[in-house]
């Protein structure tokens, strides 16, 4: 399936970050699938027009969260793992619609609704300490807007 991947070079959200989050929002929403190739760094890299270490970093950050692995003869590839949640939770889509309904009301734009979004889904999620000792886990990232330059990969 190809990925529709784009980086709004002018937005303040950084490029390696705007796809992280676009890839990490293919993979929630089940687009990519177990087993699924990325594109190479190289090749995304020159259809976004970004750097290579750019999309290194957005990749190394996908297999830091578990998403993805890279092998050096198969390339990067969505992760076998457990069950990802899904974004066809309607109480989530409820939220959101509410929430742009609001910020609507407010005369907020789309930025700056993402950026709060965004700094709410990046804090810590506390959680009661379970009685095996183990740590409370925090949220990453989000889908982002997409912006001017596109892949079809």
């Amino acid at each position: 399936m190809p990925l529709d991947i784009a980086v709004d070079v002018k937005a303040p959200t950084p490029p390696y970050e705007q796809i992280r989050a676009q890839v990490a929002a293919y993979v929630a929403d089940g687009s990519l699938r177990a087993g699924d190739r990325l594109p190479t760094m190289r090749a995304l890299a020159a259809d976004l027009g970004v750097a290579t270490g750019t999309v290194g970093r957005a990749y190394a950050e996908l297999e830091a969260a578990g998403l993805v692995t890279s092998r050096r003869r198969t390339g990067t590839v969505v992760a076998d793992g457990p069950a990802r949640p899904t974004v066809s939770d309607d109480g989530v889509r409820r939220a959101a619609a509410a929430l742009v309904e609001q910020a609507r009301a407010a005369g907020l734009d789309g930025d700056t609704v993402l950026a709060l979004v965004r700094a709410a889904w990046t804090r810590p999620v506390r959680r009661p300490e379970p009685a095996d000792g183990a740590r409370p886990v925090t949220a990453g990232g989000g889908p982002s807007a997409a912006g001017t330059a596109r892949t079809g990969r």
